[in-house]
This record gives C-alpha cells, sequence and structure tokens, in this order.
C-alpha cells in the first residue's frame, strides 16, 4: 500500500522501515528466473538512478552487480554496450557517489558540480588546486583531446609517469581528471578499466546536450527527491549522501521538500535522527529477495544505514592487512528475504572456471544451516552468470555441507 498519501502515519517500526528501504530500491522478491533483456535493465537503472563504479574484480567489477543482484542473470555486454557504446548509449560517467554511471536523462541535473568545480569550488581540493596552478597545461591537454579523440592518460604529452600506488596519478591524468570533474571532458569508452577521455560533444547525445541547464538549487532539489525516492526512507545525511550533495544546499532543498509535501518527517524505531518518507514510498507486506550484494550496492553502500536498518556492521577489508582480516578480502553480505543473513568471501577464479567461497558467515538472528542452503543456491546461480562452471567452499562448515547437497 502506498504511504505518504496521509499524514497521519508518523513513525515505522524498524521491520517497516526495512520493506520500504528494499522496495524502494527495487528489491520486492523478485522473479530472477525471467530472462533479463535492457527493457528490464533500464526501469531499474532509472530506480536506483546509479551505478557505482569500482576497479576490483575479485567477482565481478561492481557496477554489473545491482542489477544482477535484483534481476538475476544478464548479459554484461549489454550493460557496456549502454554505457560506453557508440550508437545506444543510455548513461554517462560521472562524479555522483563516487565514480557512477547515470542514466543520460540526469545529465542536466549534473552539469551544476562540474561549473563549482570551475570555478575552483569543486569536492576534490586537490584538483581545484591543480586547476587553478595548472590553468595552461590544462588547456593543452584539452586541446590535445580535442584534436586527438579518445585518449589516455599515457598519451597526454608531458604527462610524465605515475609514481605507482592506487592514487600516484601522473600529470596528465591528473590534468584529464581535473578536467573531467570539471565536465570538460568525459569518458568515451573504457579499455578493460582504463578510461579513456572525449570532449563531450562527441560522447554525449547532442539532444541531451542541448537541454536546459536548470538552476543550482533545482537541480539540487531534484537530486535530494531522486535519492529520497530511491530510499523509501532515509536520514538527512542518507538522502544527502546518495549524490553526495553539498551540506547547506540539503538542508534547504530538504526543507523545500518538506514544505511541499514531498517528504514527510517520521521516527522509525531505534533510529535517532529524524527520518524522512517519500510519498510515493511503498510499504509492502514483503519485500527483498535472495541475493549478493556488491560492497557497493545503495542499500549497503553508507555503513551507519545498513546498521541502523539492518543490524548489519559491515566494513570492507581490502586494505586491511591480512592477518587483521576478520570476515575476508573480499566479503558480499548475502541478503535473505528482508534481512541480511549473512557474509561471504568470494573470489572468481577464472583460470579454473571455480567460485570460491573462501569463508561465509552468518548473522546471529540467522539460523546457520538454512542461511547456508539459501547461500549455497545463490552461489551456484552467480556462478553460471560468471560463467563459471562449480563453487568450492572449504571441506567443512555448513556452506560446504549445502554445497555438496546441492551436488
Amino acid at each position: 500500500m502506498p504511504i505518504g498519501t496521509t499524514r497521519l502515519r508518523d513513525s515505522l517500526t524498524i521491520a517497516e522501515a526495512r520493506r520500504v528501504a528494499l522496495a524502494a530500491q527495487g528489491f520486492s522478491c523478485p522473479d530472477r528466473s525471467q530472462k533479463v533483456t535492457w527493457a528490464h535493465m533500464a526501469p531499474m537503472i532509472r530506480r536506483l538512478n546509479l551505478l557505482q563504479i569500482d576497479s576490483v574484480n575479485v567477482v565481478a567489477r561492481s557496477h554489473y552487480l545491482p542489477l544482477y543482484s535484483r534481476l538475476g542473470a544478464y548479459a554484461q555486454a549489454t550493460l557496456d554496450e549502454r554505457a560506453f557504446g557508440q550508437k545506444k548509449r543510455a548513461l554517462f560517467e560521472c562524479w555522483a557517489h563516487e565514480a557512477s554511471l547515470l542514466p543520460l536523462e540526469l545529465h542536466p541535473l549534473m552539469r551544476w558540480r562540474a561549473a563549482r568545480a570551475r570555478a575552483g569550488d569543486g569536492v576534490y581540493k586537490s584538483m581545484d588546486q591543480f586547476g587553478r596552478d595548472e590553468r595552461t597545461y590544462l588547456k593543452q591537454v584539452l586541446n590535445f583531446v580535442t584534436r586527438n579523440g579518445p585518449t589516455v592518460a599515457s598519451q597526454v604529452p608531458g604527462g610524465g609517469k605515475a609514481e605507482g600506488g592506487w592514487w600516484g596519478w601522473s600529470k596528465g591524468k591528473l590534468a584529464l581528471e581535473t578536467l573531467f570533474d570539471q565536465g570538460l571532458v568525459t569518458t568515451a569508452t573504457r579499455d578493460g578499466f582504463e578510461r579513456l577521455y572525449d570532449i563531450p560533444e562527441r560522447v554525449i547525445p547532442a539532444e541531451v546536450l542541448a537541454r536546459d541547464t536548470p538552476a543550482e538549487r533545482d537541480a539540487i532539489r531534484r537530486l535530494l527527491d531522486l535519492s529520497a525516492r530511491a530510499h523509501g526512507i532515509g536520514t538527512e545525511f542518507d538522502l544527502r549522501d546518495y549524490f553526495r550533495l553539498p551540506i547547506a544546499d540539503t538542508k534547504t532543498a530538504l526543507q523545500e521538500l518538506v514544505d511541499d509535501g514531498t517528504l514527510i518527517p517520521v521516527t522509525v524505531e531505534g533510529w535517532k535522527p529524524k527520518a524522512f518518507l517519500h510519498r510515493d514510498a511503498k510499504l509492502p507486506r514483503k519485500a527483498g529477495g535472495t541475493a549478493l550484494l556488491s560492497p557497493f550496492d545503495p542499500i549497503v553502500w553508507e555503513r551507519a544505514r545498513a546498521e541502523r536498518l539492518f543490524s548489519f556492521h559491515y566494513r570492507i577489508e581490502i586494505y586491511t592487512p591480512a592477518p587483521k582480516r576478520k570476515f575476508g578480502y573480499y566479503v558480499l553480505p548475502f541478503l535473505n528475504r528482508d534481512r541480511i543473513a549473512g557474509r561471504v568471501c568470494l573470489k572468481a577464479d577464472r583460470q579454473t572456471g571455480v567460485l570460491r567461497a573462501n569463508a561465509s558467515h552468518h548473522e546471529a538472528h540467522a539460523d546457520p544451516a538454512e542461511t547456508a542452503a539459501a547461500l549455497a543456491e545463490e552461489l551456484k546461480l552467480m556462478a553460471g552468470w560468471l560463467g563459471l562452471s562449480e563453487v568450492a567452499a572449504g571441506a567443512a562448515g555448513n556452506l560446504a555441507k549445502a554445497l555438496r547437497r546441492e551436488l
């Protein structure tokens, strides 16, 4: 039933808040056995607003996983074509919730952020400083890309060499990223994971570039509305964090959305901060499903929200030294019905064709055997989607037993 059509409902239980959030995020106990095409993928992306990009490929690149979690097996090439293809492009890349793929219709709403960066007031102060210190060099790099088309960092004249490490960017890479932040170049495509930059006029469809640019205040208010729709229910921080919106501007937009009835202030059982319910949110009798989640899935990427909604304490341990890791290197939360029931450290061993569950843990509220059985089935489905022929776990434990029963 829709909630938000009446102001009489001003409090929710935590179970109700979970169902609202899961339904808003597309987890409405879906049938993931259907053949998934772009006709299914496109509305789901519009529901989520964005797919966060991350370089780690231990299982699959992060932007592929949210659609799989909600819809089931689909051809990754279909998403590639819509994100980076020349003829059927439907998405563009920009800084939103970190680097992300967004539907093209949101392009006008993101222009304010690039305009701020060009004015030296961007999100990334190191790029702002580089823009001030290297104005002449930035113009040279932009001219190079304009003349030569899709460009990787190593092709930029005078770019130097990377210094090593994840953020050890060369001067040329930093110049391209600064131009990207300023909206003067965009992602033409990716070679593996390496970004190729080009000017927007050769990448973004002309009809999209021709659309009016909304006033900054209107764009931020609209993005906050979209964030609230995607959340269903959330705190001020939750709603701001979705698109990484500025604090002061969010407060103004939030009050305007409350005043016009788009957002309804509510209390949620166990939450200290006030919550805001979108007027079009739904409270279904059931929500959730069975799915492995990317560490950068919107339902868990804000770790404090995951704790409030699911009592699920989650931290990614990639950068934690191995002896200090509690759960493993690359750990995916496991959603079972409307709770996160466990987590599993996964690796897609592509050389041997095996999806390796190096460690698995169930949450305190979850039945160990039931969770293991559901997880075993889900791992088999994921292995098939990834083109792997086998799932392997340790010799002992509930998951290994469940996998043997599946076989």
